[in-house]
């Protein structure tokens, strides 16, 4: 048994379903291929951050704003069904030196199309009445916003009316005597399906899929808990984080890494983050880690001293060497694309990411550079080993 179709998407995460949804709107006929469920992986462990605040001039940042004005079109399609809230993010200082850097940051976002407000001390409890008092003030960041992930991921891939097959794992990419890809080979039925495009919306598991295609591309797992409380009123209005939170995300180290993040969620809980730690795909509690959120957060919002956490859950971020994902065609294998490897922003990044997959699959011109995104960019020798 096979089927045949004219892309195969490899992961039902927001990625792959993004991928899906923009490929089925240009007019291909789509399957899409995931060992698990939808959301199963990165995607379900996420917080659903759509962000700019936390990205610096240059590629990443552009792909951000491409999937923010995105994200928006789907919030008028979708509406409610995807928890999509423009929330904004505020980011803040605790000292005057701090916030001087933090600024300094900001001129060059606003100089790249990024909304970026200076808060002073004295003004950000107009923003946020809970904060902790005497931080030096902080960056209102009013495109930053929020969906539910999970939600997020079904709908989009429910909209591209691609046909789905999960708990399927591929197993083999399918290539004739030239190297060009002719589908996947998979471990149940249908077996095979045939096509002419793969993409490798694999997530923390791109490597393993690139692999598979005889190719290389150093996708290593980074390690995030998030602390989730009891239900609470809306205590905390914005995604709120310490300026310390974008040194983490561009850290190269692979040791624990917490900087406070925190936000409501339309549903009640507080979500509390982040951590960081490159540890393969060990899922074992790490106490050090949640202490150390709970101590950030509290810092940054002392009421929460007297609110019950009720569960944790972590997750693993496809992190690459440079920070940056890989999107577009491989030129090593004919007919495969990438799109993996955006570490902790695949959520806000996917949308983006999902149309510069669909545009050059149908021959059209990226509305981005994908040079700084290439697969192949990483020498095979350059193998980065997780601890």
């Amino acid at each position: 048994m096979r089927l045949t179709c004219d892309v195969v998407v490899v992961g039902a995460g927001m990625v792959g379903a993004a991928c899906a949804l923009y490929a089925a709107r240009a007019g291909l006929d789509v399957i899409v291929v995931d060992r698990g469920p939808v959301a199963g992986g990165t995607t379900g462990a996420g917080e659903g951050n759509l962000l700019v605040s936390d990205k610096e001039p240059g590629p990443e940042l552009e792909l951000a704003l491409l999937s923010g004005g995105l994200w928006s079109e789907l919030a008028q399609e979708l509406g409610e069904r995807i928890e999509y809230e423009l929330k904004g993010g505020v980011v803040v200082a605790a000292t005057p030196d701090s916030l001087e850097a933090l600024e300094k940051f900001a001129t060059g976002q606003r100089a790249a199309g990024v909304g970026a407000v200076r808060v002073d001390g004295s003004q950000l409890h107009d923003l946020e009445p809970h904060l902790a008092p005497g931080l030096a003030g902080g960056v209102l960041y009013p495109q930053d916003a929020q969906v539910m992930p999970t939600l997020a991921a079904a709908h989009l891939v429910r909209a591209s009316g691609a046909r789905l097959l999960t708990g399927v794992t591929v197993t083999e990419v399918l290539r004739d005597t030239r190297g060009a890809v002719l589908g996947v080979r998979t471990d149940r039925a249908p077996g095979e399906i045939h096509a002419p495009h793969v993409v490798n919306a694999a997530g923390t598991w791109g490597g393993e899929l690139a692999a598979l295609a005889g190719v290389h591309l150093p996708v290593l797992p980074r390690r995030g808990f998030v602390l989730v409380t009891e239900p609470l009123p809306r205590l905390v209005r914005h995604k709120v984080y310490a300026a310390d939170y974008v040194a983490d995300v561009a850290s190269d180290s692979a040791a624990l890494q917490t900087s406070p993040v925190v936000e409501g969620t339309a549903a009640g809980p507080v979500l509390i983050g982040a951590t960081r730690e490159r540890v393969g795909f060990e899922r074992e509690l790490s106490l050090p880690a949640l202490r150390a959120l709970a101590a950030g957060a509290t810092r940054l919002f002392p009421f929460l001293k007297r609110v019950h956490a009720m569960r944790t859950y972590l997750g693993f971020r496809p992190y690459m060497p440079d920070h940056l994902p890989a999107i577009g065609p491989d030129p090593r294998v004919p007919g495969l694309f990438h799109a993996c490897g955006h570490e902790g922003a695949g959520i806000g990044l996917s949308t983006g990411t999902g149309q510069l997959i669909a545009r050059v699959l149908t021959g059209r011109a990226p509305e981005l550079d994908l040079a700084p995104f290439r697969p192949d960019r990483f020498p095979a020798s350059d193998t980065e080993e997780a601890p």
